[in-house]
């Protein structure tokens, strides 16, 4: 009972292990080429990480995918629930989420 406290500084090992090794670690070339709009830097990343220096399609993959994102339609949950093709399925994984609440699965 009075060795509680040592299974909380356990934690402290693996965390002071991630915080030193974070800052040698590259960043998502995702993130540089859509959030910080850095093409350079994310092609750097792109060839770190596939170990090629062709990543020309690598690239414009990643930002036609982006463009797809952007012309894709955001539909609300009253819309959705009125779309008949989707409407079983919401029904569906309501009741299964509902059943897993009540059941105590989760806390078995």
């Amino acid at each position: 009972e009075s060795r509680w406290p040592f299974l909380f500084g356990a934690i402290i090992v693996p965390s002071l292990i991630q915080v030193v090794i974070l800052p040698f670690l590259p960043e998502s070339p995702r993130y540089l080429l859509l959030e910080k709009h850095n093409r350079n830097k994310a092609e750097k990343a792109f060839q770190r990480f596939l170990g090629k220096d062709d990543v020309s399609y690598e690239i414009e993959e990643v930002l036609a995918e982006s463009r797809a994102q952007r012309n894709t339609k955001l539909v609300s949950i009253v819309q959705l629930l009125r779309t008949r093709a989707v409407r079983w399925q919401i029904v569906t994984v309501v009741v299964t989420m509902g059943c897993y609440q009540l059941c105590g699965l989760n806390a078995v």
